[in-house]
């Protein structure tokens, strides 16, 4: 690779560290690709991965602040135009391609989910897909009066992947499958809702909060400091609390809870398409649902059939064989051609509608394409 070419790629990631008043260190990566509404692309991931490695084990690093540059979006989802391109031109077979970005993806995940000190992830505007994977697993998530977050996938024939399997099953009854099903967008407090995030402080305000976060006392005790963190971001949201905006999903809570009541795929798309006080969130939710692929659907269904893991890296590990096995079957390059390569919205889906899909197609999407000693993520979450 020539020296340029590692310049372009390693600019996608901006590394800094903040001194601290007392001399600790806040590490900050800023997601920097504006175009591209910061999409996770695998260079990014790439250059992720190590250098928060190396902040967990640098005694001086206090806390990580990730961040997206620009005021549009944090991470708007991942950066899939590689993965569809090698999906079109090998059809119907394993990619090693497909295999290597969601492996690091997960991988970069699941760091964060069990990185010991704290990370703060300032969640302003788009947060979607790969971006709410960065997100949901950080000790500190801050939403602000522009963020939108949402796990689209059903309109690309995907499904809530990085992390999806674990989250979706830990939301209030119905609100899961709601999510999962329609790709619906929320705000800052169904995100609050529906534990997804923790703190809402307008975007206006981040020059302070770097401010407050270089003032506190950061010490060598890990538990301390995620209080002290905690304590500082509950300061900062109590002078904006009249800012928050109204729940969405709390408007229609009572429907989409009996979502959770043991239905059948069909009748809870139905039940979905039937709810009552019918705003513009609530019908944009609809046509969503209606768009979709509904293999992604059975997928999504699945996944809160099997309820809670309680091992997160099982979780991850599941999830890696599904989003493989989606790359071979095709309906996730039909879905991406659709939406973001050709744009005309008219996927020619596999089967048109979720009575149609065989229970042998979402068997073989649940069945891992490796022998359990020979999985990528095989060591995840292992101690040695």
């Amino acid at each position: 690779m020539t020296e340029q070419a590692q310049r372009l790629i390693s600019e996608v990631v901006l590394f800094a560290t903040i001194a601290a008043d007392n001399g600790k260190l806040i590490g900050v990566a800023t997601l920097n690709s504006e175009k591209s509404l910061n999409a996770l692309s695998l260079p990014m991931v790439e250059l992720l991965l190590p250098q928060l490695q190396l902040w967990k084990d640098d005694p001086q690093v206090a806390m990580v602040l990730l961040q997206g540059a620009g005021d549009k979006a944090f991470c708007a989802g991942g950066d899939i135009r590689d993965l569809y391109h090698t999906m079109r031109e090998n059809p119907a077979t394993y990619q090693h391609y497909v295999e290597d970005f969601f492996t690091k993806e997960y991988s970069l995940d699941y760091l964060i989910h069990t990185f010991d000190k704290p990370v703060l992830v300032w969640g302003n505007g788009i947060v979607m897909g790969g971006g709410l994977g960065l997100m949901a697993g950080a000790s500190h998530r801050v939403v602000t009066g522009t963020s939108r977050i949402a796990m689209p996938e059903m309109a690309i024939g995907l499904y809530p992947d990085v992390g999806g399997s674990w989250f979706l099953n830990r939301m209030p009854p119905g609100c899961g499958l709601f999510l999962g099903l329609t790709g619906a967008s929320i705000n800052a407090a169904d995100a609050k809702l529906i534990d997804l995030a923790d703190h809402f402080i307008p975007h206006d305000k981040k020059s302070l909060v770097l401010e407050k976060l270089k003032a506190i006392r950061w010490g060598n005790t890990i538990t301390l400091n995620h209080q002290k963190l905690s304590d500082e971001l509950l300061n900062l949201e109590e002078m904006s609390r009249n800012q928050q905006p109204a729940s969405q999903i709390r408007l229609h809570q009572t429907a989409i809870a009996k979502l959770g009541e043991n239905l059948d795929l069909a009748t809870a798309m139905q039940a979905i398409l039937d709810m009552p006080n019918d705003d513009s969130w609530l019908s944009k939710a609809k046509v969503s649902l209606q768009y979709g692929s509904p293999i992604t659907a059975h997928i999504v269904y699945r996944l809160l059939q099997l309820g809670q893991s309680k091992i997160l890296a099982d979780s991850f590990r599941l999830e890696l064989g599904l989003s493989v096995q989606c790359g071979k079957l095709g309906e996730f390059t039909e879905g991406v051609r659709a939406l973001l390569i050709d744009k005309d919205q008219k996927p020619q889906w596999l089967y048109p509608d979720v009575a149609a899909v065989p229970a042998s197609v979402i068997d073989e999407l649940f069945r891992s394409p490796w022998p359990a000693d020979q999985h990528p993520l095989q060591e995840l979450g292992r101690v040695h």
